[in-house]
């Protein structure tokens, strides 16, 4: 299965397993930064040269190399489930795509049709319930996960701990996992631990946000999403992800982990 979704700097200083709605386009710039002293002209997720992809051929042996050997520093980044799934609502199911379209052609229509979803319409400002829709989402995001029904669930809202397990379970281990919530601390940590071509302040990182206003403004406050069912279902979702990443499951309006993150309890459960 190799390393699907990892990235790696050109000077091998440091490995990404990404997660999406992670702060990954951050993440990639600052590691493309690292090695070239600029950051790369457009959305990092377009990049073909300047970085290694697990995506890209030629540099699957390298990656596998660095991962299995545990040489160069390993991370990844997490991100609390209720904000990370309402984040891919508004971006994926509401908002245009890059392309100009929306995201995978016909599903937008095929959640209108089954699920009752409106995503509202940039003419009109994107007038709709959001509210209303996104708990609709929600069924339609719980049915992909657990009974791949209408379809395979989309890495965007798939759980973080399925996304990181891969790395686990082909032969890499990771030196931090830290949370977008707390990223500059993280990224510093990650960025002191490595020797990179070129320094990089996080303090003068701009911010990547590759899906800002290419779609409705969340109107609520996080917690108004979220009802007794809307609870079931994340947690039906992404109990593991609550537990091993310590994020607060009985108050979705805070989106600040409760805990940190035990290296050796998210290697043990997650390398099975």
């Amino acid at each position: 299965m190799g390393f699907p979704g990892t990235w790696m700097t050109q000077s091998q200083s440091m490995l990404y397993r990404v997660v999406p709605k992670c702060a990954c386009s951050s993440i990639g710039q600052i590691m493309y930064y690292s090695d070239h002293g600029t950051y790369f002209d457009g959305d990092i997720h377009d990049a073909k040269d300047g970085i290694h992809k697990w995506a890209m051929e030629d540099s699957q042996p390298l990656i596998e190399a660095q991962a299995t050997s545990h040489e160069s520093y390993a991370f990844t980044c997490v991100r609390n489930p209720y904000g990370r799934i309402l984040s891919s609502f508004f971006d994926k199911i509401c908002g245009i795509q890059r392309n100009g379209k929306r995201y995978r052609g016909n599903l937008v229509p095929l959640l209108v049709q089954k699920y009752g979803i409106e995503v509202g319409d940039p003419e009109t400002g994107f007038e709709f319930d959001q509210i209303k829709s996104f708990r609709r989402f929600l069924l339609f995001a719980r049915d992909t996960i657990r009974w791949r029904r209408p379809m395979d669930p989309d890495i965007h809202w798939s759980a973080m701990s399925g996304h990181i397990s891969t790395f686990i379970v082909n032969g890499g281990r990771y030196n931090k996992i830290f949370f977008t919530e707390h990223f500059n601390d993280g990224m510093k940590d990650v960025l002191s631990a490595t020797e990179t071509p070129v320094t990089v302040d996080i303090d003068q990182v701009p911010r990547f946000n590759e899906s800002e206003g290419h779609g409705p403004k969340r109107a609520h406050p996080i917690e108004d999403y979220f009802d007794d069912l809307s609870m079931h279902l994340v947690f039906e979702m992404y109990k593991r992800d609550f537990q091993l990443f310590k994020y607060d499951f009985d108050n979705p309006g805070n989106k600040m982990p409760i805990g940190d993150i035990d290296l050796d309890e998210v290697h043990a459960k997650l390398g099975d």
